[in-house]
């Protein structure tokens, strides 16, 4: 698609938003929460200017970039500063971080847009050809590094940036699938979508900004993986672009031809090839939807609700648990409760330790909406409802994390997320063995680190873990600050649970990668990526 690139503007600049600015002050009441909970002294750390942020000349051999000017137009080969800077890394907290000025932001060379799969796949061969090291990126929203501009043993690295190819190539609606190209970004594919009456129902938080492509290299889970499967249940076929030539996995809901290899595409963080098409499984956009609240006491307590309505396949399309540390920061934070009178409310029905549990149903129909909220409703006993209005604040600020994230930033904070899964029987001991590791490695002096987890995403036989933290920022070594505590939440996670459960390997989980699939397994991934990349050019320094 032809489009001007400025239209095409999702460059990172410091933050979720375009601009790099938080569009979301902390509230005073939320500042002095903070500081009287954490030690938190206020102080305003802006995102650096683009000119403060050392940045070197592209390396980017003339002769290259001029053939790659050949197959996309010269205008969509990218080396300006700003350009470059744009699609430098993702979006963790330890990205946000360079781009105030602490620590080495890798850069790439040149940002390459092509317009279609075709021109992606000669945009591959000649940087392989070349010696020039590929980074797909689409919407940027990794937290892994799993887009970072690395250049392994190439002298040049280019970001491949795919927000061209953004058009809803075809809709089956008697088989519900869709094909879309990997450009297109969640909120346009729904919009695509919803003129068919249909939906993916693909929704994690990074949905604003994150595309289709990455869901499918990263592996994806969505707040709504208990109605509608996690992204790769979804998949259906995928089409790549590697240095080997076309690959396309996928031609039958079910096939007994060998193993899946639709399997190994998906995950696969463009280091077997870089996703140019997807083929999704849709479904009828939901009429009917109720989202409601209820508070439960624990998190042991709410955890068994969970897996009793996980088992009894009773679960709502959304169902998730905060545990008392989540469900205080988020009722403060958002300053939608007055916390002392709804302690005093709770505790007068039994609730010690007060946990959200917001559950969402959908339907056709408002009785087959109903249907499944009585299903759920039976394994509720003694929560506390709050009713629709605690269920509706949820959805209404669902997607609002990475902007809270920007703006606890800005007066000081270290805030940052990382997930996890394990089995039912193993789900509290790797919650406090995770959650000991952080306070322990955040806890110093006059910081005092609040650690929250809730269970978004929950199976028949377990569930995952989100873990978010907060603690005023080490001003000496804010990167370190962070890395040591990753460090220490990732050792404790080994033999309890998966180092990533949705977010990928990237750059900081690929040293666990071998304790958890093994070195015979290690040696099969890298089998492949020789296979399909010779030359090693596919996103140096990722997953392997």
């Amino acid at each position: 698609m032809n489009v001007p690139v400025d239209h095409l503007d999702h460059r990172i600049r410091g933050g979720w938003t375009s601009s790099g600015a938080a569009d979301a002050e902390l509230p005073a009441h939320a500042s002095r929460w903070l500081s009287a909970r954490t030690g938190l002294t206020p102080r305003r750390t802006p995102v650096a200017p683009d000119s403060g942020l050392a940045v070197a000349e592209s390396e980017l051999p003339a002769q290259v970039r001029a053939v790659l000017g050949s197959i996309v137009g010269p205008e969509h080969v990218l080396v300006e500063r700003a350009d470059r800077l744009g699609r430098a890394g993702g979006l963790s907290y330890l990205d946000l971080l360079r781009r105030r000025g602490s620590g080495e932001l890798p850069v790439p060379d040149a940002v390459v847009l092509p317009a279609d799969p075709a021109q992606v796949q000669r945009v591959v061969e000649v940087c392989a050809e070349h010696g020039v090291g590929i980074v797909p990126f689409g919407g940027g929203t990794s937290v892994v590094g799993g887009v970072a501009a690395l250049r392994g043993d190439k002298s040049s690295v280019v970001v491949l940036d795919l927000c061209r190819l953004d058009e809803l190539v075809s809709v089956d609606p008697v088989s519900r699938l869709a094909v879309f190209q990997a450009g297109v970004v969640a909120p346009e594919a729904e919009r695509l979508l919803a003129a068919h009456g249909l939906t993916l129902g693909h929704f994690p938080q990074s949905y604003e900004r994150a595309t289709l492509g990455g869901f499918a290299a990263t592996r994806s889970s969505g707040q709504a993986s208990a109605g509608y499967g996690r992204f790769e249940d979804m998949v259906e076929g995928v089409r790549l672009a590697t240095p080997r030539g076309e690959w396309s996995v996928g031609v039958a809901p079910a096939s007994a031809a060998g193993p899946d290899l639709r399997q190994l595409a998906v995950g696969s963080e463009g280091a077997f090839g870089v996703i140019t098409e997807v083929t999704v499984r849709v479904r009828p956009a939901p009429v009917w939807q109720r989202y409601e609240g209820f508070v439960v006491d624990g998190f042991a307590g709410g955890a068994e609700v969970v897996r009793a309505l996980a088992q009894a396949s009773a679960l709502g399309t959304v169902t998730r648990l905060s545990d008392p540390q989540e469900t205080e920061v988020g009722l403060t934070l958002a300053g939608s409760w007055k916390m002392a009178a709804l302690r005093g409310y709770l505790k007068a029905r039994g609730i010690a330790e007060p946990c959200l549990l917001v559950i969402g149903w959908e339907g056709q129909t408002k009785h087959e909406m109903l249907l499944r909220r009585r299903s759920s409703l039976r394994f509720l006993g003694k929560a506390v409802r709050l009713g629709t209005a605690a269920g509706e604040v949820w959805r209404h600020g669902r997607f609002s994390g990475p902007r809270q994230r920007d703006a606890l930033m800005d007066v000081g904070m270290c805030v940052e997320t990382l997930e996890t899964a394990t089995y039912w029987s193993r789900l509290g001991e790797l919650r406090t063995a995770v959650r000991d590791a952080l306070v322990a490695s955040l806890t110093t002096g006059e910081r005092r680190p609040i650690v929250a987890c809730h269970i978004s995403h929950s199976y028949e036989t377990g569930a995952s873990l989100y873990f978010t933290t907060l603690v005023p920022r080490d001003l000496e070594d804010p990167v370190g600050q962070w890395r040591d505590a990753k460090a220490a939440a990732s050792e404790a996670i080994v033999g309890l649970g998966t180092i990533t459960h949705h977010h990928a390997t990237g750059v900081d989980h690929a040293a666990y990668l071998p304790g958890e699939i093994g070195p015979l397994g290690v040696d099969v991934l890298r089998a492949v990526r020789r296979e399909l990349d010779p030359d090693g050019v596919l996103n140096p320094g990722k997953l392997v």
